[in-house]
């Protein structure tokens, strides 16, 4: 039973002065949407977490949390508000639409955004109550900010040089998905009517998708990838390139070390690339090094122990699928292979690390799966030496496993252009994800065990 506490009033600060927020809210029936319903066919229970239309999870590798793991950050249309999980309870923190996510800081479990009023962006923070901001650093209008450090004494950010904007090759606005409301956080664009100047066929929305990318990696545009001390306010340029660079992280873990992926269609680039900021020059490390055309790897992201990157893995395109580990201090590498039918767009691994999760896909997604649209448990699964009996470098050699795969939510309903992007619970025991299953766009959970 959910036991709903006494509302409270949060409260938004802003130039100086504290503005009443709308009061504490809770998921009800009575927009038609269910609270909680069994999943027939998984066994599962899932609840909704969201009581406002349009409130979304973040993207899938940022860290939404408080440190004590009872609350979580979320996008709505009307600011970012946050989610206590325990009781469902909904407040606004800060009334802000244009108002952008970057994450929860791991170490103060403050809110690190990006401003989203005035002609000037400014990084700010504000506490989970509402009630404490503070600015820390004037974003130009070539800048972006994408992450904070484990310590929170740094910025990681790119610029994009020439006057141009960090993804203006892209579409912003309203979608069927989203329920004809703005597009959540890490949605780029909104089909259009695109043709195959070959067959004159219409392109699906994922194939038009690989067309922007295209698009905006030939531009070759020069760009930086930077970090600002949070103490002295000053930038410091990292790396520069006229590949597109994106996807920027900072290990969850170590303060110093940065991924980040070279954007672009995932056959034709060399994605997915690391650096430590101690080394001068920092000097990118390459992840992974295609070996077959045709060959992807893609939405990468840490382990929670900064020890490991995961990413999707495939060999070739659309035929053969892993989920992939590199060990940074070993350089030791892991192969899960998985069925076509839990491909997932997104992936995300355990605090502990002992097993992963999936959002599936639809069937014009990469995988073309036919049954594709689940939210899933992996249990990762080595394969062992036969009779204990081991290659002379099998020390040397990729660590094969498989993935067991346990159904947990059927997403047969979702409209897949709104990406679910579930993550864990810090206590590991529920996925949260976005879903547009029921009309509108809300946030669920589902556990696990």
């Amino acid at each position: 039973m959910w036991r709903l506490p006494q509302h409270a009033d949060a409260r938004t600060e802003r130039n100086g002065q504290i503005m009443m927020a709308e009061p504490d809210d809770f998921p009800t029936a009575k927009d038609g949407i269910p609270v909680a319903w069994h999943d027939e066919v998984t066994g599962k229970t899932i609840i909704r977490l969201s009581a406002q239309a349009g409130t979304s999870s973040l993207y899938f590798h940022q860290h939404a949390y408080s440190h004590d793991g009872q609350r979580m950050v979320v996008s709505r249309p009307d600011g970012i508000g946050v989610i206590e999980l325990a009781s469902r309870r909904n407040s606004l923190i800060l009334a802000d639409p244009g108002a952008e996510v970057l994450m929860v800081g791991r170490q103060t479990s403050r809110l690190w955004y990006i401003d989203g009023n005035g002609p000037s962006r400014e990084v700010r923070t504000i506490d989970l109550e509402g009630r404490q901001q503070r600015s820390h650093y004037r974003l130009s209008p070539s800048e972006a900010v994408f992450a904070v450090n484990a310590d929170e004494t740094l910025l990681l950010g790119s610029e994009t040089h020439e006057g141009r904007a960090f993804n203006d090759e892209f579409t912003s606005g309203s979608s069927e998905a989203a329920g004809g409301k703005a597009n959540p956080q890490g949605e780029w664009m909104v089909d259009s009517d695109m043709y195959n100047p070959v067959t004159g066929q219409r392109l699906t929305f994922a194939e038009q998708k690989e067309v922007h990318i295209n698009r905006r990696l030939e531009r070759r545009l020069p760009m930086t990838i930077f970090v600002v001390d949070l103490k002295t306010g000053l930038r410091r340029d990292v790396y520069h390139a006229t590949d597109w660079l994106n996807h920027l992280q900072f290990s969850p873990a170590d303060p110093q070390q940065i991924m980040f992926c070279h954007e672009g269609p995932w056959h034709k680039v060399d994605r997915i690339w690391t650096t430590r900021l101690g080394n001068d020059p920092c000097v990118p490390l390459r992840v992974h090094t295609r070996s077959m055309n045709m060959e992807i790897a893609g939405h990468e992201f840490f382990g929670h122990d900064g020890q490991t990157i995961w990413y999707d893995l495939q060999t070739p395109r659309g035929e053969v699928f892993w989920l992939a580990g590199y060990e940074l201090e070993s350089g030791r590498r892991h192969w899960y292979a998985l069925e076509r039918d839990f491909w997932s767009v997104h992936f995300n691994v355990s605090p502990d690390g002992s097993c992963f999760a999936g959002d599936g896909g639809d069937e014009e997604m990469v995988a073309h799966a036919k049954d594709g649209k689940w939210i899933s448990l992996f249990v990762p699964e080595a394969i062992p030496d036969v009779a204990g009996i081991s290659a002379d470098n099998a020390g040397e050699l990729i660590s094969p496993g498989v993935l067991r795969a346990v159904r947990l939510v059927d997403m047969k309903c979702h409209n897949y252009r709104l990406e679910p992007n579930l993550s864990f619970t810090p206590d590991g025991k529920r996925l949260v994800f976005r879903s547009n299953m029921h009309g509108d766009v809300h946030t669920y959970a589902v556990d696990v065990g």
